[in-house]
């Protein structure tokens, strides 16, 4: 069966290789806007022939060809997504990379009212959150008591 990324590619003109089947096939099956070297993992285990050097350059032309799109979280590595994904937006949790999407009518709306209010009529927009996983409050309270029993160093 014909993932969507490679349909994609098919559609573009793109000549579709048994490896670049496998890339879009793990491309199209990812929730998680891998890293090229994620992607690598991942098509690696299903294909050993693969090369790091075959994604990077697959990864390139799928972005040229505007299948995916580049994005940057943090964390020094670029990750991506496919571009047809539909709407949303994301949020970073800044301790494990884990990205999580989500819509949200009310913020579109605000920012809608915002453009309008400068005069201008919102197209489109890109919403990218960046926070930290709240933790249950008795494990917040282990964390405190953790903290003022721990041993300290000696005074100076």
């Amino acid at each position: 069966m014909e993932s969507r990324i490679e349909r994609l590619c098919v559609e573009k003109g793109l000549k579709m290789t048994g490896q670049r089947r496998t890339i879009a096939r793990v491309l199209s099956e990812a929730t998680d806007h891998p890293d090229v070297e994620e992607l690598y993992r991942r098509a690696a285990a299903l294909d050993a022939r693969i090369s790091i050097a075959t994604v990077y350059r697959a990864v390139r032309l799928l972005e040229e060809k505007g299948i995916l799109e580049r994005r940057d979280f943090g964390g020094g590595r670029a990750r991506y997504e496919p571009t047809e994904h539909g709407r949303h937006d994301h949020l970073i949790d800044i301790d494990t990379g884990r990205v999580v999407e989500f819509t949200d009518d009310a913020h579109v709306a605000a920012l809608q009212a915002i453009a309008r209010q400068l005069g201008f009529d919102l197209v489109s927009h890109r919403l990218e959150l960046f926070g930290r996983r709240r933790r249950p409050a008795t494990e917040r309270r282990a964390v405190a008591d953790e903290a003022r029993t721990a041993p300290r160093g000696p005074a100076r």
